[in-house]
């Protein structure tokens, strides 16, 4: 096993402790790159590209969700591309979601500049 694999998987345990344990802001700014693309289902939205966009985009999310219940899944690490599975119930503006979600993630340096969350509609 190669150093960044390693590395890539250790750091992908740090960011899902820190958001299963309301640490996501934090483990946002440590892991994401500036030139972080993030998107939903894998269709590309300009406006979550940049790291100035998502912060905003997660800083509502933390700021407008009540979380009742997370577990995750499998974790997979290959080298520069990490995944992992994750079951969540949480109330957002006003709406109850119940969602299982794969996040996918491509990593450069130890920070993640491509990810993207996978789930039903």
């Amino acid at each position: 096993m190669n150093a960044t694999k390693t590395d890539n998987r250790a750091h992908l345990h740090e960011l899902i402790e820190g958001i299963t344990s309301g640490q996501l802001l934090d483990k946002f700014e440590k892991f994401y790159a500036d030139d972080i693309v993030m998107s939903e289902n894998g269709v590309d939205d300009p406006s979550r590209h940049g790291k100035e966009a998502n912060r905003a985009y997660e800083t509502y999310f933390v700021n407008n969700s009540q979380w009742h219940g997370v577990k995750v899944g499998p974790v997979i690490a290959d080298g520069d591309h990490t995944a992992y599975e994750m079951w969540m119930d949480f109330t957002i503006d006003g709406q109850r979601v119940t969602r299982t979600q794969w996040a996918v993630q491509t990593w450069n340096d130890g920070q993640i500049v491509r990810e993207v969350f996978y789930y039903g509609a």
